[in-house]
């Protein structure tokens, strides 16, 4: 167990680190057999890996720890998204350049940017190849890669996106493609996936299709319209409450709900999506469509896939209360790169970056962790233009929500929060490192109230 490791080995990790810096100092990474072709190395107290949200946070915060110059961050993007205004660019309500920030901007001052993809992990000799065969050294090392969307395991994609009628809000390259489709739509099925596999924010594939359906009813288009959620789960949401509330205005919005049809080919020349029935696999149906919103298949990274970090799926390995390394104890997880059995999103990763902070200070000092991460994670389901169900819940698929109201409900005050607090969170505060998530909210306002 992590936290066993943690207490048996936190000697042992100080007198690595001490032959580690001996290494470097003197040339050499730990034991590993140099040539040549490895000449240049760095050392870094913490280096991240992957510079998206859960990367820029936790830099943020160990260099509020340790110093300028002991930490750095592997990231090759220019561009940093916050993708979480997707959903809302797809619907035509924000606009894609309100997303995007320069990587350079979001770095922190006395962080050093290593602008290069990971190539491999060397967990046991506490290094890390980049490109050129290059190798970086650590005494810490936070695994923040996020996951990876995978279109080419549906037949006809990615290629089918050069076709009009067809988006999704998953990628930067083909979010404002779902808004020109909604506009462009005449008559027939508008049709919304969900696919096989783990995925970021599993709210949003039902997020577009609220959006939709509004917009065609505002534009004198609904009546020529025919919804469609085809979903490869088995329910509608994960959570039975805001389930409950989905299901309501599923059925007043005359929306029809296929569970277990997965997304396997898409013939975007005839305007043709084919699903396999889950429960009954190899039986698929062709649907026609005048809109189609794809949620692509996701993964774990390459570089993680079969790593000495990951587990058998590939996601990195970590405790689910500490956020360590079930293995090595210098090596830590957060987001969407890791097995943490809750929903992957920008909400629980500014939980997990609270709870990873103090466990990473805890080792630090050779203790052993003591917070908790229970799984806190938040979807804000966004069901039209001006209406949020704000869904809040825990590892037990409990709600766990920050208001003393009935957050199962639509409302306004909701979607204000979601379209123009929260980009403001996240930027000023989240990935400056001093936004650990609504815990110390609940705890004010739910004492307020009693």
């Amino acid at each position: 167990m992590a936290l066993f490791g943690a207490v048996q080995s936190g000697a042992h990790v100080h007198q690595c680190a001490h032959l580690l810096r001996a290494g470097v100092h003197s040339g050499s990474c730990r034991s590993l057999h140099m040539t040549s072709r490895y000449a240049s190395k760095e050392y870094y107290d913490v280096v991240v890996v992957g510079g998206g949200a859960g990367g820029i946070t936790m830099s943020a915060r160990m260099k509020r720890k340790l110093g300028a110059g002991k930490v750095a961050v592997i990231e090759p993007s220019e561009v940093h998204y916050y993708q979480p205004m997707w959903t809302l660019v797809g619907g035509g309500a924000k606009k894609l350049a309100s997303s995007s920030r320069s990587t350079a901007g979001l770095i922190p001052i006395g962080v050093k940017w290593i602008k290069s993809e990971v190539k491999g992990f060397d967990p046991d000799k506490n290094c890390i190849r980049i490109d050129d065969g290059k190798e970086i050294s650590y005494k810490y090392l936070i695994i923040a890669l996020g996951l990876k969307l995978q279109f080419e395991k549906v037949k006809g994609l990615p290629e089918g996106f050069n076709y009009p009628k067809i988006g999704s809000n998953y990628s930067v390259k083909t979010v404002e493609k779902t808004w020109k489709a909604l506009q462009d739509f005449k008559k027939g099925n508008a049709i919304f996936t969900f696919p096989n596999t783990p995925v970021k924010c599993a709210g949003a594939p039902q997020k577009i299709m609220y959006l939709s359906e509004e917009y065609l009813r505002k534009t004198g288009k609904r009546s020529d319209a025919n919804f469609i959620f085809n979903t490869s789960l088995g329910v509608i949401f994960g959570v039975k409450k805001y389930a409950d509330a989905l299901l309501q205005i599923i059925k007043e919005r005359d929306i029809q709900v296929n569970f277990k049809h997965n997304l396997i080919e898409v013939r975007a020349d005839k305007q043709e999506a084919i699903f396999e029935n889950l429960d009954n696999r190899g039986e698929t149906k062709v649907y026609q469509y005048e809109m189609l919103h794809v949620t692509p298949p996701m993964g774990p990274p390459d570089v993680l896939v079969n790593s000495a970090v990951a587990d058998a799926g590939g996601w990195v390995d970590v405790d689910k209360e500490t956020l360590q390394h079930k293995k090595y104890p210098n090596v830590f997880g957060i987001g969407d790169c890791t097995n943490l059995p809750t929903s992957k999103t920008a909400a629980a990763i500014a939980a997990q970056s609270a709870v990873l902070d103090r466990t990473i200070s805890l080792i630090m000092k050779g203790q052993n962790p003591s917070s908790k991460y229970d799984g806190y994670t938040s979807c804000p389901l966004v069901t039209g233009y001006r209406k949020v169900i704000l869904a809040e819940f825990d590892y037990n698929a409990q709600p766990l929500e920050t208001f003393p109201i009935d957050q199962g409900k639509e409302r306004r005050t909701m979607y204000h929060m979601k379209a123009d607090m929260m980009p403001f969170l996240y930027w000023n505060m989240l990935l400056k490192g001093y936004w650990g998530g609504p815990a110390p909210i609940r705890k004010i306002m739910h004492l307020g109230f009693k």
